[in-house]
């Protein structure tokens, strides 16, 4: 079920796309690749630790290194990159459904989100972990059936034949120039590293019964990942060979009508039969469903548990955590909804969310789970700067004009602005390099004397230092030192709950101290 989060609509309909498009084709449909490789990487480096510290969301081991008001900053880029990830799901479900029964794409769009809020709302978790294996299923299916109807109808030319000639359009295997190889590498990183800090990928590794089990998970997923995009890329590369004035789509074809998004659900809808047709566009739309129950769920877990729970209302009851769980999904999907009517392409809305969680998260995740002695005030300037150089470098898609102009940069026929710089990774590169200096420039001054402690506003450096030398008992019996801010309450254990927030692991350590372990006798 772990890949299923990856191959939802946007993965598949976007992998169509590009390789369906002509200035791109398949050497730029990334997606199956990077995503594939970000699981391989986050079983090899990222699954034990995170699982064998028992932790329940990805923030938690944020909020227990720097602290609540750091899990809070963190938790901006993670709901936004969930945001637009739904987002981008919802639309391609719009426009898919649109397609099919011929209706506004927006009332589709609208119809869908509705559907999937519910769905995870009823579902919650258990939802996720059985509508993921049934609808993998009918994804390949659905797809696999598909593809021989498509290449069989008289209006496509041989594949293979279009692959390196033009025919139709430029070769769908398409080719990156020696200009773009930067922008190609700098998208590269970005979806292989990117796509480990997410919440909806935690989500799955921290429920997994050990450590281990949560590697294979991730490797397992990794290879679905890659089975699953060839059914794409062939429909991608039928569109691309398809002489769309002999069907009943007519004149122009799909990319001058600018609906090169739709690709997958016209190749299904015009080249194949209509019980077919019906039967490719239902499994893509229940992949679509469950990508996005699995993404609400994830923002509204982490609000419930990391902004909710740890910083506001340390000893709320399991009802109130549901409903606060049940409020915020309700409102998560609202938004992505909102977001998804808004936005112009699928893709545009798919790489900002991958952005943010790159740039601002991965290094972060880095340095808590592998360097020792970064703290608060690193974390804290790592952020700003890999913001500030996200920002001013500008984003096409939002007609987002750049403040820095990289060496490479070109304005296209719409006078918007273009790097080919891979800004994103140097961005990212100096959001780790400035966490890391700052922290150990911040851990010598004060512990070195030149800063007095009082000036160590955050309590990252001073408190800590001292906290690891008291002795436990004096800990918990001083009241000014927050032990039981940061230390999970045993919640009674519901069962709408104990999967998403109870890791029974993570209590062990806190049995000792008579003042927290008193929930456990009511």
């Amino acid at each position: 079920s772990f890949s299923a989060t990856w191959v939802g609509g946007g993965y598949i309909n976007g992998t169509a796309e590009a390789v369906y498009v002509p200035d791109y084709g398949l050497a730029w449909a990334q997606a199956p690749i990077g995503y594939s490789l970000s699981l391989i990487l986050g079983g090899l480096f990222f699954a034990k630790p995170m699982r064998s510290k028992g932790y329940v969301t990805m923030l938690d081991p944020f909020q227990q290194l720097y602290g609540k008001r750091m899990g809070g900053l963190l938790f901006i880029p993670a709901l936004m990159g969930e945001m637009f990830w739904a987002a981008a799901i919802f639309s391609a479900l719009g426009a898919t459904i649109s397609v099919i029964i011929d209706i506004n794409v927006n009332i589709s769009v609208i119809i869908s989100a509705l559907i999937a809020t519910m769905y995870t709302l009823v579902g919650g978790l258990y939802s996720v972990a059985y509508t993921d294996v049934v609808q993998l299923f009918c994804i390949f299916l659905g797809l696999w059936i598909s593809v021989p109807f498509a290449m069989s109808h008289p209006a496509v030319t041989d594949i293979g034949l279009t692959a390196v000639h033009h025919v139709y359009q430029a070769p769908w295997l398409g080719s990156i120039n020696s200009l773009d190889i930067y922008t190609w590498l700098d998208n590269f990183f970005l979806l292989t590293l990117g796509g480990i800090p997410w919440q909806a990928y935690f989500q799955r590794v921290l429920s997994s019964s050990s450590a281990t089990y949560a590697q294979v998970l991730s490797f397992l997923a990794a290879f679905g990942c890659l089975v699953m995009a060839i059914p794409a890329v062939l429909i991608g590369a039928i569109g691309a060979s398809t002489a769309w004035n002999q069907t009943d789509y007519g004149v122009p074809d799909p990319k001058s009508k600018k609906e090169a998004d739709m690709i997958l659900p016209i190749v299904l809808q015009y080249l194949c039969p209509v019980y077919i047709s019906f039967f490719g566009l239902g499994a893509v739309s229940a992949a679509v469903m469950s990508s996005a129950d699995s993404s609400i769920l994830s923002a509204s877990s982490m609000f419930a548990r990391n902004i909710y729970q740890l910083s506001f209302r340390q000893n709320a009851s399991d009802r109130e955590i549901v409903w606060v769980m049940r409020i915020t999904v309700l409102l998560f999907g609202a938004s992505a909804t909102a977001m998804a009517l808004l936005a112009s392409s699928v893709y545009g809305l798919w790489y900002l969310s991958s952005d943010l969680v790159y740039i601002i998260i991965f290094p972060q995740l880095l340095c808590v789970l592998f360097i020792k002695g970064t703290n608060t005030y690193g974390a804290i300037a790592g952020y700003l700067f890999g913001l500030v150089l996200r920002i001013t470098g500008g984003e096409p898609y939002l007609y987002l004009q750049p403040l820095i102009f990289y060496p490479g940069w070109y304005q296209d026929d719409n006078n918007i602005y273009i790097q080919r710089f891979p800004f994103k990774t140097l961005a990212m590169l100096t959001s780790f390099f400035t966490n890391v200096m700052v922290s150990y420039l911040a851990k010598y001054l004060f512990e070195s004397g030149t800063l007095p402690p009082k000036l160590d506003f955050l309590d990252a450096v001073v408190a800590r230092y001292s906290r690891e030398h008291m002795d436990k008992a004096t800990l918990v019996k001083s009241d000014n030192i927050v032990l039981n801010e940061l230390a999970p309450v045993n919640p009674r254990h519901s069962l709408t709950l104990s999967s998403t927030f109870t890791n029974k692991e993570a209590f062990n350590y806190v049995d000792s101290s008579p003042e927290l372990s008193n929930t456990e006798d009511n």
